[in-house]
Order: structure tokens, then sequence, then C-alpha cells
């Protein structure tokens, strides 16, 4: 036997697991082999999903169930003993695990990360791998662990039935956690991406602390009475009789397994009085306080009783000195209080990191998305003309109660607000029901945040109107969710379960920005502005739980309200698939040719799957943008009465400086000539551009855009002959026409009859779609008709070179213009 010739996987079996073996590592309970603890990242490639390879790890070394302290890379014997050992110190830096090796099957090389070796790096051999004893010493060591301390640190884990474990991070920050609370820190912050498991991170938590004898009475507050009863029923269920909730409303809840529980109160309802015989208490907390000293409940508990206070979502209110969540924190303020927030919120005037100190322990959304635990998302960015331009009413015009309305300027954050314009509000639901339509599936789960109730009312309303056939089938397929409603609210439960088919489409303001686990929430439509990047990151959160039972691995953000510019934001840590702002005639889905974002690395993915992915979705049917959706209508309705669109005329500052109207045609003409004075300069410019979209990129810079003025010609003109038209009075040739004469002087007769399909057929490209670059992008070889006419390589190689076929579009461009230019 040549052990060069050996595989690294038989190098594992016949030296490696060995050496543990003899070392006195239990291999039935203390070692794992190839142990997985990413689940790939799902990449987006137009239609196509597919994840990525998860992070895999050969050996990890257990002092007990879910204490990792050890982990070995292994390579096959061509290697070096110690060529692993980079990748092993990135896998053990995530891990949190502080001894790392790697071997060839030589040796080990042995690399200490706590700081307390004299050598950080050195070199074993097969028979001198350290034993679990001689590892956990120095672990000890590495914690300054007293015994005390160790008792609680070593409490274990709550074993499920059904074998659900912690993901790597959830397990490093509950180690975490407890290690800081047995060595007697009381205020600790973890921050976790909504979606991440916090609840369940907390149940683990407690149920150690609770086990080990360390915390007796524990408080776990929230602010939504489904993030409280859900709570119990689920990741809290294995508290059993000893946990009950501080309410005097007994109520039964579903479990997620469908057996109805019903949920024992602490609170006896007649007279107010608080059973102190349980251990584990939920609350509510406006359930358990109030502005009126009498609604003060917690008062009476003793400031002592509680000795752990956790509390969800903290972000909320808690760090506010005046807030009601902190009033309740300083009357126990003896006990332990864990903060639990997927955005730490730092302003000027509160700070969680203030009140609890530094996180012990982040996982961000970005990490979630890169490791495959969160879905990721495209965003398309919807622009109405009333949005981008405001409204200004007409000398004494009033709405429809008879109020004069204030003369000024109103802009896309007055609207819904101080202003209502009915006609966009019904824009806006058609939009949406259109998307949903033109996706194919119109019981798609789907959020649209809106300015406040009232506004959430009339899109609830439009919605009904814009699909009266669902909406006739079944009340519940549009519903309104806010927190006067209460017939919306009881939906809620049935909005988030996976199972339930109603409500499908729900209208709300801020009740379900936070804390509402929807699974399968596969649209967000924002049409409100967001201020907040707490708030923008929690809404975000609503989309980003993977639920692979209905095949959701990603979900679409609409943004009718510029609040997608958060992204551009460094205190963003989760960037999108894909940002797409589509025109007035672009498709509603995102191009299919753009490459997905970068891996874990910052290296670029490739355009098609590798070796290395699974696909794991397929191809949904194709979206096309409703004919009405993004066209400027004729009027919108401000509270019923008539508002002529603005695109009909341009405000500018003249050289005085005051605001001058003029039509839109000489408001261009004018723009086009303070850029080029004369044709012939205009046309140098063109011919010379590489680019011709950046001469249009420059005169949108200018704020002309070419769309509206295309409308108002009425004819089917490309912009270069739109310019000429309008700036210089040249006579204009529509696409076609110029197509038309590129065929009649039949300038490809030096290509073959392949080659001469593919130009006739960019030359069709051009005439249907006005398109002026990427003609010479081999990419669009792969789209309609050219896919049925043969593979990329196979049409480039019809003009020889990728060169001479970009010389071949070249040589089409000129041919479209040579009558002018």
């Amino acid at each position: 036997m040549n052990k060069k010739n050996l595989s690294e996987r038989d190098i594992c079996t016949k030296f490696i697991t060995p050496a543990l073996d003899r070392a006195g590592w239990d291999i039935q309970s203390q070692v794992r082999e190839e142990v997985s603890f990413t689940k790939g990242r799902i990449i987006v490639r137009g239609k196509l999903v597919t994840r990525g390879k998860a992070k895999r790890a050969d050996y990890i070394l257990y002092h007990q169930p879910n204490l990792p302290i050890a982990l070995i890379e292994a390579k096959d014997n061509s290697h070096a003993v110690g060529h692993g050992m980079q990748q092993a110190l990135a896998y053990a830096e995530v891990l949190d695990i502080p001894f790392v090796f790697s071997s060839n099957g030589d040796g080990f090389v042995f690399h200490d990360r706590t700081g307390l070796a004299t050598e950080v790096e050195t070199e074993l051999g097969l028979e001198q791998f350290p034993s679990p004893a001689q590892l956990w010493e120095r672990y000890r060591a590495w914690k300054g662990l007293e015994p005390a301390q160790e008792q609680v640190f070593l409490q274990d884990y709550h074993e499920d039935s059904g074998g659900k474990e912690p993901r790597y991070y959830q397990r490093v920050a509950i180690n975490k956690t407890v290690e800081a609370i047995a060595r007697g820190q009381d205020r600790i912050l973890l921050v976790m991406a909504t979606g991440t498991g916090k609840t369940y991170t907390a149940f683990q938590i407690i149920w150690r602390l609770w086990k080990a004898g360390a915390r007796k009475r524990i408080l776990f507050l929230a602010d939504r009475n489904v993030l409280v009863d859900q709570t119990m029923v689920n990741d809290f269920r294995p508290f059993g009789s000893a946990m009950a909730k501080l309410s005097t409303a007994a109520k039964t809840i579903e479990r997620e397994d469908g057996v109805e529980v019903r949920l024992p109160s602490a609170v006896d309802k007649k007279h107010r009085r608080i059973d102190t015989s349980y251990e584990i208490y939920l609350a509510l907390y406006q359930a358990i306080t109030g502005p009126e000293e009498r609604q003060k409940l917690f008062r009476e508990l003793s400031p002592g009783f509680f000795d752990l206070i956790v509390i969800d979502e903290c972000h909320r209110g808690s760090a506010a000195e005046d807030s009601a969540w902190r009033e309740i924190l300083e009357h126990f303020s003896g006990a332990t209080q864990i903060g639990l927030t997927a955005t730490p919120k730092e302003t000027e005037y509160v700070s969680n990191s203030h009140y609890f100190g530094p996180p012990v322990y982040s996982y961000s959304l970005k990490q979630g998305i890169h490791d495959g635990f969160l879905a990721p998302y495209k965003v398309v960015k919807v622009h109405l003309d009333v949005d981008v331009e405001g409204y200004r009413p007409a000398p004494g015009e009033t709405d429809l109660n008879g109020y004069e309305i204030e003369d000024r300027h109103y802009n896309q954050k007055d609207f819904d607000r101080v202003l209502v314009i009915d006609e966009r509000t019904r824009r806006v639901a058609h939009w949406v029901s259109e998307y949903l339509k033109q996706s194919g599936d119109r019981f798609q789960k789907t959020i649209v945040f809106c300015v406040d109730t009232e506004h959430a009312a009339r899109m609830r309303q439009a919605l009904v109107n814009e699909n009266a056939d669902l909406a006739g089938q079944n009340s519940r397929y549009v519903m309104r969710i806010t927190g006067d409603d209460a017939e919306g609210q009881m939906q809620l439960g049935n909005f988030i379960d996976p199972e339930a088919k109603y409500p499908v489409i729900v209208t709300t303001s801020r009740l379900l920005s936070t804390g509402v686990d929807a699974q399968t929430c596969r649209l967000i439509v924002l049409d409100r502005p967001v201020g907040s990047m707490t708030e923008f990151k929690q809404i975000v959160g609503r989309g980003t739980r993977v639920h692979e039972d209905s095949r959701k691995f990603y979900f679409t953000l609409v943004d009718f309200r510029g609040a997608a510019n958060h992204f551009a934001d460094p205190a963003f840590d989760g960037e999108p698939v894909q940002i797409y702002e589509p025109g007035e005639d672009d498709p509603v889905t995102p191009p299919e040719d753009v490459p997905p974002p970068a891996d874990d690395d910052d290296e670029p993915l490739p355009p098609e799957p590798g070796e290395d992915e699974t696909v794991i979705d397929g191809e949904p049917p194709i979206i096309h943008l409703p004919p009405e959706v993004g066209e400027a209508p004729g009027k919108y309705y401000i509270k019923g009465q008539p508002v002529t669109v603005l695109t009909e005329r341009v405000e500018y500052l003249d050289e005085n400086g005051k605001l001058v109207t003029e039509s839109l045609r000489d408001y261009s003409r004018r723009t086009i000539r303070q850029q080029y004075t004369s044709l012939d300069q205009f046309l140098a410019r063109w011919k010379s551009a590489e680019r011709k979209e950046a001469i249009i990129e420059e005169l949108a810079e200018e704020g002309l855009l070419l769309d509206p003025l295309l409308e108002e010609v009425g004819k089917d003109l490309d912009p270069f002959d739109l310019i000429c038209h309008i700036a210089f009075d040249q006579p204009p040739l529509t696409r076609s026409e110029r197509a038309a004469n590129v065929k009649k002087r039949d300038v490809f007769t030096q290509y073959g009859p392949q080659a001469r399909a593919v130009l006739d057929a960019l030359l069709a490209k051009y005439q249907d779609e006005g398109m002026l670059d990427g003609l010479d992008n081999v990419e669009i070889l792969r789209n309609r008709p050219f896919d049925t006419m043969g593979m990329p390589f196979q049409l480039i190689k019809q003009f020889g070179t990728k060169a001479s076929f970009e010389d071949a579009v070249h040589e089409l461009q000129a041919a479209l213009y040579q009558d002018v230019a």
C-alpha cells in the first residue's frame, strides 16, 4: 500500500481516527467527522436557484455535546502535514474552537488559539495527539473557570426528541451567554438577525441556567401577544407545568404540530393576584404595566422575585430611559438581564449598547445569507410619476370635503400622510395585483406596508377591487392587519401559518414590521417611507426565512417609496441579490443575465452553476410587465378631484433664479442645445462614443428624460433620431425605417449565411427593442432567437473570432446611422 496513493478519506480512516482512539477520545460520543456547519449559500441566477457547497469540517472533537474544543482538517498524503491549517483556522474562528490541527496521516500540526501556549504552532507525531483531559485542562485555563462556574458552564443542553440541535452560531451564542453569566456578568446583549432563531437560542440559555440551579425564577418579556403565545407552545414547551403567562386572560392556541393547547395563566382575574408558584413566566409588557399606577402589575412582585429576565426584540424601546420596558427592568434591577435584538439601536438619544454593554455575540443578516440559513432577495424599485415630480394644487383648489388645499409643493413623503391621491393608491394596488397574476401564483403570501392604519384600509379596499374574483371566493384573500382592527388581528396566526391558505395579501402599517415569523412570505411591498435603519432591517427580516417545504428560497421586495436607499447605508449588512428599476416598458422581473453577488471571499460567482452547487429550484413562469403598469395615467384623483399629470410641463430655474414653466418639447430642445450647440457637434460626439447610452445618461443628469419626450412625439424613434429631430429639426426615421435601409444596402455580403442570419437577428432586436448598446455582448447570444440557432461559441465561430464578431456588430451600428453620421 503506497500512502501517497490513498484518498483523503482513507487517510482519515487508517491514520487519523486510530490516533484519536489511542489518545483516549471516545469515537462514538466525542468525535464527529465531516461536520457540515452551514447550509450552503442560496444563489439566485434569474429563475434558477442553487445551493452552494456547505462548509464542512473534517473532524470536530467535543468535551461533551455542544461543547466543541478541537478541530482537525485532513488532507491526503500528497500534501504537507500542515497544508490544511489556514482553512482549519478560518473554520475554528467561526465556530469559536480554540484548538486546531492539520494532518496528512504522517502526524499533526497543532495550533493553539488561546494565546497561552509558549509556541503557537507545534508538530506532533501520530502517537502524540493530546488526550481529552489534556485539552480540557488547557480549555479551563483559557476560560479561567472556577469549579462553581464550570458546573454552570457544563450544564447540558435540552435534547429534543425530534433530533433538533442548535446551529453553529446559536451554539456559540448560547455558550458565550452562559459563560458570561457564570462569570457574574448581569447585563448581556445578543445581536442575531431576524429569522436566525433568537427565541430557540433564548430557550436553551434559560434551560441550562435553570437546570443548573443558577437561575430559579425567570421572566421572558415580549411586546407582541403572538410572540408570547407561540413561544409558550413551541420553543418553551419543554418547561411544561413550571411555566405560565402573566396575564388574566387564558386562551387556547394551536401548536406547530396542530395540537391545541390551553395556556396557563399566573394571574387571578378577579383579584389580579399573581400565583408565585411558577418558575418560568412569560409576559406581554403592555399587560403588566401602563401609564397609571394601578396598571403596573409587575409591582405586585418584589424587586428580588426574578433572578433572570430575557427581553425579546429589545431594540423596540427597552433602552430608552422613559420607556415602559425600562421601568420593569429597573424594578427588577438585581436580576440578570439579557437583551435579544436583530438591530442594536444606536442613536444620539437611545443606545442598547449603553444599557446592556457591547454584544457578547453578533450574527448578522449578511452572515445568515452567506451561510444559507436566510433567504436572499431581489429588489424592484417602482417610480410613479407623481412621486417623482410631486404635486402642487391650483390656486384655491379644494379637496373632497371642501377644504382648501394649502398651496405648497407636496412630495412623496406627504402622500397618504397629509394628502391622499386616490388614483395613486389604485395604481399601487393594480401593480401588485398584476405582478401576482403574471407570476402564476396569486396565493404567495404578501405584506403591503402602508403609511398608517387609514392608508392600510384604503389599500385593502383597492386590492379587493383589483382581485374581485378571489376576494369574492373568500373574503380573507385580502385583509388589513393593524393594531386597531380586531378582526384582522385574529387572522395574524393564519397568515403566518404555512399550512393556512388565507389571508394571502395583508395590508398593515407597523404591526407586521417586527417579530412576526412569516416563513412563507415571498413578496414585501413598501408603500410608506422607512426612515429608521432599525425598522428597515426588521421589515426586510419578514421575508428572510427559508421555507423549503413550500420551495421558498428567496423573496422579492417592491419599493414604491425610495426606502431601498437604505441598502447604500454602511450600517446595512445584507446586500440584495439584485436591485432593479424597471422603466415604463421594461419587464417587471429583473433581467436574467445579471451575475449573482460575490461569494464569502468577495470573489465573483460564475454565471453558470458550478459542480459544487446543487439545483434546488427550477424556473417559475416568466413574468411580463402588465401593460398599464408604469404608464403615466392621464389623471390622478385627490379626494375625488382630478389632477393633471405633471409630465406635461417642466419647471426650471432661469438665469434670474426663478421657476419658469415651458413645454416639454421646448425644455428638451433648450437642454440638448446647451450640451451640443450644433448638429455637427452632436454627430461627432455620437460617432466617437463607445457607449451611446453614456450620451443619454449625460442628458438625464441635466434633467432630460427621453421617455416622456418620446411619448409626446408619438413615433417609434430611437434616441438618436429623437434628439436630432427635437433639437436640430432633422426629419426623423423610425427604427423600422433605419433597419429597412440597412437591409436594402445589403452591407453584410462578405459574411456566410449563418453569420448573416445572426446579424439579421441583431438588426431585428434593434428594430423591436431600440437597443443601442450591448449588441456586441456575447451573452446576448444565449437569449432568443439566438439560442435556437446554436450555442454562443458556435455562432461566434461563424465570424472567425470574438473580436471579429464585435467588429461586425460595430459595423452594423455604424450602418444604422450612415445617412446622417
